[in-house]
């Protein structure tokens, strides 16, 4: 690989690194569709590429994350385990379709997501209403739930690359009405092992460019803290539609590439 392409790989993981410390999904989203764009990857070789950059990109954010704010964290072990066991089912379901099929199945994934968050930004935003009795008490978000969330974000987490964290967040936003950056930070830390076993079987396969996804990785690792930081200072409703943006614009991307 050439030096040019080393420097753009560096300086492109530095700017997906700070995005996805901002908005708490690893920087993945950002670059499956630019690899398959920019460098003409498959799906598949893409997510599995983006895998590279993104393992050690959500260490850190969650590391950071942590650090801000402490969550709970038998709640993010007992997501994460839930994770680990359909994560390679996902990875295996992805890398028996054809390519074009799983692209446009991510894109519609990520609209539907888009849509809620744009729902549940507007809603936020609306006056609150006076209400005769008090509103009932969200339900707390123990162990259990967090595994059986594990569960679908570990199997959609093997199946798109990313997938798990980007589902996540909404839920624990919504159901358990939990923050925004502490569902970032929980619905991270639940797809670190899950993630790995997914890169595993990508490379396994021979979908991961390591000569890419290396220098991705450490572009990607010198601003994660700083974009994590600005996600603590940004307000909660600003946070949500940034989120939602992001997602519109990813889809656009792989509308394109199809």
């Amino acid at each position: 690989m050439s030096i040019a392409v080393v420097t753009a790989c560096l300086a492109g993981g530095a700017s997906i690194g700070f995005l996805g410390g901002v908005l708490g999904i690893g920087g993945g989203l950002i670059a499956i569709p630019a690899l398959a764009l920019l460098l003409g990857m498959s799906q598949q070789e893409a997510q599995g590429t983006a895998l590279i950059m993104v393992l050690p990109t959500i260490m850190v954010a969650v590391r950071k994350y942590h650090q801000q704010a402490r969550f709970d964290l038998r709640v993010a072990a007992a997501g994460a385990a839930g994770a680990v066991a359909f994560t390679w089912v996902g990875a295996r379901l992805a890398l028996g379709i054809p390519s074009s099929t799983l692209r446009q199945s991510f894109a519609g994934f990520l609209f539907c997501v888009g849509l809620f968050y744009l729902y549940q930004t507007w809603r936020r935003g609306r006056p609150a209403p006076v209400r005769a009795t008090p509103q009932p008490a969200a339900p707390e978000f123990t162990p259990a739930r967090a595994a059986a969330l594990g569960v679908v974000a570990g199997t959609l987490g093997g199946f798109f690359g990313v997938g798990g964290a980007i589902l996540a967040v909404p839920i624990i936003t919504t159901v358990f009405r939990l923050p925004q950056t502490t569902a970032q930070a929980l619905a991270l830390s639940m797809v670190i092992p899950g993630s790995t076993i997914a890169l595993i079987t990508y490379a396994w396969a021979g979908q991961a460019d390591w000569t890419v996804g290396v220098p991705l990785a450490l572009g990607s690792l010198a601003l994660v803290p700083i974009g994590v930081r600005l996600a603590y200072r940004l307000p909660e409703r600003g946070l949500r539609a940034a989120f939602a943006i992001m997602l519109f614009a990813t889809v656009a991307l792989l509308i394109y590439e199809s």
